[in-house]
């Protein structure tokens, strides 16, 4: 049995997240009140049905504050009732919550006339902070698109539920900030840059003209196998401690040669200690 309790940022995907689950088969129920929240796996523990086997739920700012400071002991109470119980917090940066309001022209749910936008996310940060600091997992969507986020859903959140952890490696160009959600964030600009080489320049990491480059300087085979070593040693530690699944974002400077060809070679390296390995190059949309 398995509730998922989606919450975060006004703007930042919390709908797109609630129809990705509810497409998966997870009986979906957007802004339940919290009272509601307790009835429900109250419901689950005392008369079980197939139907809410999966359950999600939405929780957003709309609920009355004290409410929400009620959430940190109202997970720990449905866990403790042997229901497998994650919170989904999902966030995003203050320009882009802005930006994405301003395209819609909808109103953001906590507008009053007393503040203007970005005043009214930051009170939104405030009050959303317990739940946040609480969460099993945070997705930053700055970057994300539709498409991308249900990906993101599907890799951390939908794979199938058996022994072992899930990875998903994320190459990233640090030029455009680093992922927030991410768990362990290497930088691999110091092997040689492929975007100096005019007829490497327009490829990416996963061209075998890049890869045959970076192979042929023996600092990236050298990088890879130390990277390896590490992960390998150090992500079962983290299973056996309840750990599900790991972020591991890989950077370089624009995200396009060295972090891409890293991340598709940790991959093959990582299968030995992880049951299934997702990779999402953000500045290339794959």
């Amino acid at each position: 049995m398995r509730l998922v309790i989606v919450t975060g940022l006004s703007g930042s995907g919390k709908s797109i997240a609630l129809a990705s689950l509810s497409d998966a088969g997870y009986y979906s129920i957007d802004n339940l009140p919290v009272f509601l929240l307790e009835r429900f796996t109250d419901q689950l523990v005392e008369d079980p049905n197939p139907l809410y086997e999966w359950s999600a739920t939405g929780l957003d700012a709309r609920i009355q504050p004290e409410s929400l400071r009620q959430i940190p002991a109202i997970v720990l109470g449905i866990r403790n009732r042997g229901i497998d119980c994650k919170v989904l917090f999902l966030d995003a940066s203050d320009e882009v919550l802005i930006r994405r309001f301003n395209e819609t022209r909808r109103p953001h749910p906590l507008t009053n006339e007393r503040a203007n936008l970005a005043q009214t996310i930051a009170r939104e940060r405030e009050i959303l902070g317990p739940i946040r600091a609480i969460a099993d997992l945070v997705i930053d969507t700055s970057r994300s698109n539709l498409h991308q986020l249900r990906a993101m859903i599907r890799n951390k959140l939908l794979m199938p539920h058996q022994a072992g952890i899930s990875v998903f490696l994320q190459s990233f160009g640090f030029k455009y900030g680093i992922p927030q959600d991410a768990d362990f964030v290497f930088d691999v600009r110091c092997l040689p840059n492929p975007y100096w080489v005019s007829e490497l320049r327009a490829l990416s990491g996963k061209d075998q003209a890049v890869i045959d480059y970076l192979d042929a300087t023996g600092q990236a085979s050298r990088l890879l196998e130390h990277l390896g070593d590490y992960l390998r040693t150090y992500i079962p530690c983290f299973q056996r401690e309840g750990v599900s699944y790991l972020t591991i974002a890989i950077g370089c400077t624009g995200g396009q040669h060295r972090s891409v060809y890293v991340a598709e070679r940790l991959a093959d390296a990582l299968k030995p200690v992880a049951k299934d390995i997702s990779i999402f190059h953000r500045e290339l949309g794959s």
